[in-house]
C-alpha cells in the first residue's frame, strides 16, 4: 500500500510539473554578447524578470573575444554602462579607465555584470522559431545544441542582441544585406569602393601561371568584373579572427601546423612579400597591437591578412551548421596563415623569425584549444525599419532628436571581395572615411525597433537600421554596450509596446541613472560647454587627433587661461583633466585655493588627477588651467568630477 501511495505520488508530481506553463519572462534577451549583457543586466536592475540566451557557449561576444585594442573613435561618446565597463577594466590594470585589456579580464567583468543581478546565461540555445500573434512575438523556440531538447520561451518583450540579427529575421522583420547603392540614400562611400588601404600596389600577376590567364586564378581570387564605383550588391565585408598571442614563452602554447594545411593558398601572399620588401610584419601584415601582460590584439593590416576576404559572403542567411562549417574555414585559414608565416622557407628569414616569437597563451581561452571562439562577425543582417541612419548623420548634415547613444568612429569598411582589374590583383571594399573619428552624434531609438507596420515587442540593438557605411561607423563594440543599455532600459518601460515608449523619458533616464543601480552620474566638463570662459589667445581644433568631444582648444599666448565651472552636490569629488597632446606642464588652479601643476604624456592621452574638492565645503566649482611656461603649448579638453558616494 505504501509502494503504491508513492508511485500516485510521484504521478501527481510529474503530471503537475508537465502541465505547469512555461513561465513568462518581462524580457528576454538573445545574445549573450557585449550589448546583450548590458541589456540583460539593465532589464534586471529595473526590477524585470529575464532570461538570456546565447546560441554559442562564449560569453561577451567581440569584447572578450580577442577585440582588447577598443575601436573608439571619441570616449565622449562611451557613456553609461559601457564607460563603467572600462573603468573595471581599468581598476584591474590599476588606472581610472583602461581601453585595452586581455580576453579573460574582459569575460571575468561581464561576468561580475551577471552574478550581481543574479543573471544566468542559457548557452547553446539555437533560435528554430518564433511564434507570433499579431505584431506581437509571444514565445520563441529553441534547440540546445548540445541535448538536442527543445524549449519554449515566452516574454513580454525581446531584444535581439546577435550579431547576425537571427531573432529579428525570424520575426518577420524587414531587413538588408550587403552594400546599397549611393544614390539609395544619397551617400558617398556606399556600394562599391576600390580605394588605397589594404590594397594591392599595381603590377601582381593574379594567374597560377604569370601572364597566362588560362593558366587559372591564385587562390582567393573571386572571378568577376568590378562593378561601377557606388553601386549596390549584397557583398559582405570581411571576417576575421581577433587574435590573442603571447612571446612569453613561459605561457605559451606554439603554432603548429593545423590539420588541412595547403601552402599553395598563399602564392599571393609570396607575390605580395616580393614586391613590398616589408622590414616587419606589423603593418604590412598584420596589425599586432601590444596588450597588457606580454598579449596582442592581432587585427587584419595589409591586402593579405587575417581577413578571410570573400569566405563569409552567405554567412549572414546560413543555418548554424553552415556558419560553424564558415567559422571552421575561418579558423583553418588564420592558423595555416600564421604557421605558413612562421615556417615556410619561402618567406624572408627575418619575418619567419618574427612570427616564430609568438604562441597561444596558455591562460586564454582555456575552453577552446587557447584560440578565440569568437569569429568577428562586423555586418550580417541590418534591419530596415522606418528610420535608416545614413552617411548624413555619420558627418552632421542631418541629427535625430531621439538619440539614445552616440557615435562617432570612422565610417569603416573592410575589403569585400578580392578581383582581377586590369590584368592585375586588387581588393575591393575597404573605405575609410574620417580618420581619427567623426564628430559625436546620435543614434536614434527609431533605428532600433521594426517599423510600426511590423513587430510592437522587439529591439535590435547591434543589427540596427544603418546604412552599410553607417552601420560601419556606429558597429563599435563600445557603441554596442550603450545601445544595449538602452534597449534594457526601454524594454523595461515600454508595457510590451516598445513603440510607445517615451523617449524623453528614456533619455533623462539613461542620464539620471546611467549605471542602472542608483550611483549618481559622473560630471562631464567639455571645452564647448557654454559656461567655460577661456582669456588670451586659445585655437579650436575640430580635427586634434584624440580630441574629447567635438573639439579641443590649443594655447597660443602666454596669458592664455581656461575655466571651468559647475554646480556640485554636498558630497566629495576626485577631479581628473584630460590633455591630449600637450606639449608641457599644465597650472591647475581649484576653487582659487589649491594649485598644482600635472605633466601630461604628450604620446599616450589619459584622464590625470588633478586633486579633490568637496561640495559640502563649495558647492560651486570653478577650475582653472594656464601654461606653466609661457613659450609651452597646452591643450585643454575636458574635466571629469566624479562623486564619493
Amino acid at each position: 500500500m505504501k509502494k503504491l501511495s508513492l508511485l500516485l505520488l510521484c504521478l501527481i508530481s510529474l503530471c503537475s510539473n508537465s502541465c505547469q506553463k512555461p513561465k513568462t519572462y518581462d524580457v528576454c534577451v538573445y545574445g549573450a554578447t557585449s550589448a546583450g549583457v548590458m541589456a540583460a543586466y539593465t532589464a534586471k536592475m529595473q526590477g524585470k524578470s529575464v532570461v538570456l540566451l546565447e546560441s554559442g557557449n562564449h560569453l561577451g561576444g567581440l569584447t572578450s573575444g580577442g577585440l582588447g585594442q577598443t575601436d573608439i573613435g571619441n570616449k565622449y561618446a562611451i557613456t553609461g554602462l559601457s564607460r563603467d565597463f572600462y573603468r573595471r577594466i581599468g581598476a584591474h590594470y590599476g588606472k581610472l579607465e583602461q581601453w585595452t585589456f586581455e580576453p579573460k579580464v574582459a569575460k571575468a567583468i561581464f561576468q561580475e555584470y551577471l552574478d550581481k543581478a543574479d543573471i544566468q546565461v542559457r548557452y547553446l540555445e539555437e533560435l528554430e522559431s518564433v511564434e507570433l500573434k499579431g505584431q506581437q512575438i509571444s514565445s520563441i523556440h529553441t534547440k540546445n545544441a548540445s541535448t538536442g531538447a527543445l524549449n519554449k520561451v515566452s516574454a513580454t518583450v525581446f531584444i535581439d542582441c546577435t550579431y547576425e540579427g537571427d531573432l529579428m529575421a525570424k520575426a518577420g522583420v524587414s531587413y538588408t544585406v550587403g552594400r546599397e547603392a549611393n544614390s539609395q540614400y544619397d551617400e558617398t562611400w556606399n556600394g562599391v569602393q576600390m580605394l588605397e588601404h589594404h590594397q594591392f600596389m599595381d603590377g601582381i600577376d593574379p594567374y597560377v601561371e604569370k601572364g597566362k590567364p588560362q593558366s587559372g586564378l591564385l587562390w582567393g581570387i573571386r572571378e568577376a568584373s568590378l562593378a561601377p564605383s557606388g553601386s549596390g550588391d549584397t557583398l559582405v565585408q570581411a571576417y576575421n579572427y581577433r587574435l590573442c598571442l603571447t612571446d612569453s614563452v613561459e605561457n605559451q602554447v606554439s603554432i603548429r601546423r593545423p590539420n588541412g594545411y595547403d601552402s599553395t593558398k598563399f602564392e599571393l601572399l609570396l607575390r605580395y612579400i616580393e614586391k613590398k620588401q616589408s622590414k616587419e610584419l606589423n603593418w604590412a601584415h598584420m596589425h599586432i597591437q601590444p596588450m597588457p601582460n606580454r598579449k596582442t590584439d592581432i587585427n587584419n593590416s595589409g591586402p593579405f591578412s587575417t581577413d578571410f576576404i570573400g569566405a563569409n559572403h552567405g554567412y549572414p542567411e546560413a543555418n548554424y551548421e553552415e556558419r560553424k562549417k564558415m567559422m571552421a574555414e575561418h579558423k583553418l585559414y588564420t592558423e595555416s596563415l600564421l604557421y605558413f608565416l612562421g615556417n615556410d622557407p619561402r618567406v624572408p628569414l627575418h619575418l619567419r623569425e618574427e612570427m616564430k616569437k609568438w604562441g597561444y597563451p596558455k591562460d586564454e581561452f582555456t575552453e577552446s584549444g587557447h584560440f578565440t571562439p569568437q569569429l568577428y562577425v562586423r555586418e550580417a543582417r541590418r534591419m530596415v525599419s522606418d528610420y535608416v541612419m545614413t552617411e548624413k548623420h555619420c558627418i552632421g548634415e542631418e541629427v535625430v532628436k531621439d538619440g539614445i547613444g552616440i557615435a562617432a568612429y570612422t565610417m569603416d569598411s573592410h575589403n569585400c571581395q578580392r578581383l582581377v582589374v586590369n590584368g592585375m590583383v586588387k581588393n575591393e571594399g575597404d573605405v575609410q572615411k574620417g580618420l581619427g573619428g567623426l564628430p559625436p552624434y546620435p543614434i536614434s531609438y527609431k533605428s532600433i525597433i521594426p517599423k510600426k507596420s511590423e513587430v510592437n515587442n522587439l529591439i535590435v540593438p547591434v543589427c540596427l537600421s544603418a546604412s552599410h557605411i553607417a552601420f560601419g561607423s556606429i558597429r563599435m563594440e563600445p557603441v554596442f554596450m550603450v545601445l544595449g543599455q538602452s534597449a534594457g532600459l526601454a524594454a523595461a518601460m515600454s508595457n510590451g509596446n516598445v513603440h510607445q515608449v517615451d523617449v524623453a523619458k528614456l533619455q533623462e533616464a539613461l542620464i539620471t541613472d546611467p549605471f542602472s543601480d542608483g550611483r549618481l552620474a559622473t560630471i562631464t566638463l567639455d571645452n564647448d560647454d557654454e559656461n567655460v570662459r577661456l582669456n588670451g589667445q586659445w585655437k579650436r581644433n575640430e580635427k586634434h587627433w584624440s580630441r574629447y568631444g567635438k573639439s579641443a582648444v590649443i594655447s597660443e599666448s602666454a596669458d592664455a587661461e581656461i575655466s571651468f565651472q559647475t554646480d556640485l552636490q554636498k558630497l566629495p569629488y576626485e577631479v581628473y583633466g584630460y590633455f591630449p597632446g600637450s606639449a608641457g606642464d599644465i597650472k591647475v588652479i581649484l576653487n582659487n585655493e589649491t594649485e598644482t601643476t600635472v605633466n601630461p604624456d604628450k604620446n599616450h592621452p589619459d584622464w590625470i588627477k588633478i586633486g579633490e574638492v568637496s561640495g559640502e565645503a563649495n558647492p560651486k566649482f570653478i577650475c582653472k588651467l594656464k601654461p606653466e611656461m609661457a613659450d609651452v603649448e597646452i591643450v585643454a579638453d575636458a574635466l571629469i568630477l566624479i562623486p564619493q558616494e
